[in-house]
């Protein structure tokens, strides 16, 4: 059976092949009776590559079925990719951050703190010994 052209072409844009996923049609399981457990209109997708398993038994049609299991597929790896695009992003801010240089009031602020801390310490006395 071929799948929709919109997920063809969302499953090209993140490189999957078909090849790469398994697709089984299973029995449903929960409320319905005689005819959930007669029927395998259950799909169920495993990208082998990466893992990503997805279920679907919502609706009674297996073809209807197959579709939104894909569509979900591809949700779950767009968002796979996203979340590894935005750590990336995430690790270059914080590197430039926490390398970045200080401002102008900054080292004046460091600068006063420390000669108050030094105040501070110079008032203390020695101590003494027995």
């Amino acid at each position: 059976m071929a799948l929709p052209t919109q997920i063809d072409e969302r499953l090209k844009a993140l490189g999957v092949r078909m090849a790469d996923v398994e697709e089984r049609f299973v029995r449903g399981a929960g409320p319905g009776g005689q005819k959930i457990n007669k029927t395998s209109s259950t799909v169920w997708l495993r990208h082998a590559p990466t893992g990503v398993e997805v279920r679907c038994q919502r609706e009674r049609s297996q073809a209807v079925n197959r579709e939104v299991a894909w569509a979900e597929l591809c949700s779950k790896l767009e968002a796979r990719v996203r979340a590894a695009k935005e750590a990336v992003i995430d690790a270059r801010e914080a590197e430039r951050r926490r390398t970045r240089p200080k401002s102008h009031g900054q080292k004046v602020r460091m600068i006063q703190s420390k000669k108050h801390r030094a105040g501070i310490k110079a008032r203390r006395g020695r101590p003494e010994s027995d």
